[in-house]
């Protein structure tokens, strides 16, 4: 049994079961995490979730874009401009789809290994009981009967700092900001929304989620995308960023966690 890392596939068909391939991937046996942004920008979002949702032993969380695709089927976002994503509403499959997304959690760990991964980082205030408790009770919400009052009040950049009174609504905010969208903060925890480009950030105040001394046991290793813009930025020995640009023309990147082998496959999509 090998255990695979992979980072945001955007729609990345081809790319995705081409390095599938290249490892040796078989889902009965094999694990495989994935990082999240299954749809968005690359060309087939559909082909991706059609097929990841089908694999064994595979563990997904949520991205900021798969969220925005609940959004825009429940008609609370805007509707999208992008053409893949617009033919992807009109699939006649999605019902069952949207239905499997909102059962996804925010956060897979595994604490006899000591990994953990979401979408976005870990924040670097919360124990891992903390992240456990946060990212289990956004998932009830998800899948919960009065999700939809949530969701409208899900996007938004404030509050972007956890304190004990803030109400239900807005720690659902904070918890997926966390988990989805942040990349820098403050090192009281405050998060910053203002800047998406690697480091340094214009305001030497403000440092990525990863440099800032976490509460977490110091031998799990961190798994995360979302920030394409990293490039190949150094990061702490136990954190692995894995957005390496698939959609921008750059890299899909698997990682084969026994040996640490990296896998990559350039892509040229043309978009």
């Amino acid at each position: 049994m090998s255990t695979y890392f992979i980072g945001d596939l955007h729609g990345c068909y081809d790319q995705f079961r081409y390095l599938l391939e290249k490892v040796n991937f078989n889902s009965f046996k094999d694990e495989l995490w994935i990082t999240g942004d299954l749809v968005g920008r690359g060309p087939n979002s559909y082909d991706v979730l059609k097929y990841v949702l089908s694999l064994n032993n595979v563990k997904l969380v949520l991205g900021n874009h798969d969220l925005n695709l609940i959004l825009l089927y429940y008609g609370i976002q805007k509707k999208s401009i992008e053409k893949e994503i617009s033919e992807l509403l009109n699939n006649n499959n999605l019902e069952f789809i949207i239905k499997k997304l909102k059962k996804i959690p925010l956060v897979q760990y595994d604490k006899k290994r000591k990994l953990i991964m979401s979408h976005a980082g870990i924040f670097p205030k919360w124990n891992l009981n903390e992240i456990i408790k946060f990212s289990t009770l956004s998932e009830k919400i998800l899948s919960g009967k009065n999700f939809l009052k949530y969701l409208s009040y899900m996007n938004g950049d404030f509050p972007n700092f956890y304190f004990y009174k803030l109400n239900k609504y807005n720690i659902f905010r904070f918890s997926i900001n966390c988990f989805t969208r942040m990349r820098y903060c403050y090192i009281n925890g405050e998060l910053d929304f203002s800047y998406k480009d690697k480091p340094p950030h214009f305001n030497k105040n403000i440092l990525p989620w990863f440099n800032i001394n976490n509460k977490l046991d110091k031998n799990y290793s961190i798994f995360f995308g979302h920030w394409a813009s990293l490039g190949n930025t150094t990061t702490p020995e136990n954190i692995f960023p894995l957005d390496s640009g698939c959609c921008w023309n750059r890299y899909l990147t698997i990682l084969r966690w026994e040996d640490k082998k990296i896998f990559k496959k350039k892509c040229n999509l043309n978009i």
